[in-house]
């Protein structure tokens, strides 16, 4: 069985799916130079602290560990830091990428999973995606990954690589035991944040945006379980192990929450009230961003087993009280 490595496997996703991967018995190298990552959070493999960037390191490791199947992850991904720092996301997301795509090839690396986004969509009509919608970025986020995704179909097109490039939808929630979650400073992902209001570690919560046109005028966003995510790309490995094509697939549940109703479900769980500003929208927030989801249960048989808003918050609000050491 050869080694697996995993850039960028202290981060959020990163490090669930390295815990999967290691529970099922596979050997794994995670590299993470820990900008955003935390050590503490891989709870299995073996850590190296290094930059994806860096082909001789990667280079060495590839052929150290004899890796064949590489799972990407590393990456910058804050939107309004995209658009005021373009250069930083297509150095780290972009030319990064293109650096171990390099590598890859030289090694014979044959199965490559990619970690993509919903932004590469754009605001799509209607305000759901399928894989065959047309990719229309508006930040450098999306544009700095959906470049990563060219590049993947070129290489696959031209070498043995085959590869499955996920476009994930909106990832929250935390390790249902409670060991691991989302510790990135500054997020800015809404359940995130909330659950760090609910806990006292932020004053308030904002909407921005109360006048779209949606049933109660907040955006919609299609929030997917971090713990189902990570199984996705569990599948993913085994769809390419068993010789399956180059693909690209969204991860989402194929429905929408309000931004209203996420913080409602917070205020329950939490049993508190929330302190909630309402600020104007932001530029190039859609009203509506939900994945159609049949590809991937069809193409990996993957089935999301915590597909419930509520599940999704009582886990990220007892890893925010265990981060803040609050019972």
């Amino acid at each position: 069985m050869a080694d697996i490595l995993v850039t960028g496997g202290a981060g959020y996703i990163g490090s669930h799916v390295v815990r999967q991967l290691a529970e099922r018995g596979e050997r794994v190298i995670v590299l993470d130079n820990l900008s955003t990552g935390r050590a503490a959070a891989v709870l299995g493999g073996e850590l190296v602290v290094g930059d994806t960037g860096d082909t001789a390191l990667v280079s060495r490791l590839l052929a150290q560990h004899g890796i064949d199947t590489i799972l990407h992850f590393a990456a910058h991904i804050v939107v309004p830091e995209s658009v005021a720092n373009p250069l930083k996301y297509y150095r780290n997301n972009t030319a990064n990428t293109r650096s171990l795509l390099e590598c890859a090839v030289q090694a014979g690396v044959k199965q490559f999973v990619f970690s993509s986004t919903a932004a590469v969509y754009g605001l799509p009509e209607g305000g759901s995606a399928s894989e065959d919608t047309q990719t229309a970025p508006i930040n450098p986020y999306g544009w700095s990954k959906l470049m990563s995704e060219w590049m993947l179909r070129d290489v696959s097109a031209s070498t043995a690589m085959r590869h499955v490039a996920l476009r994930y939808f909106n990832v929250a929630g935390a390790d249902p035991g409670g060991r691991i979650g989302q510790s990135t400073p500054e997020a800015t992902h809404l359940i995130k944040v909330a659950c760090q209001h609910a806990v006292g570690q932020r004053a308030q919560v904002s909407i921005f945006g109360t006048d779209f046109p949606t049933p109660d005028g907040t955006g919609v966003r299609d929030y997917i379980h971090v713990e189902d995510l990570a199984s996705a790309h569990l599948a993913a490995l085994d769809y390419l192990a068993a010789g399956g094509d180059s693909t690209v697939l969204n991860c989402g549940y194929g429905r929408g929450s309000s931004v209203r109703e996420v913080l409602d479900t917070v205020a329950k769980v939490a049993g508190r009230p929330l302190t909630i500003h309402e600020e104007p929208r932001r530029p190039g927030d859609p009203a509506t961003l939900v994945a159609r989801a049949d590809k991937i249960r069809r193409v990996l048989g993957w089935e999301p087993r915590l597909d419930n808003l509520e599940t999704i918050v009582r886990h990220a609000l007892a890893w925010e009280k265990s981060l803040h050491g609050q019972n």
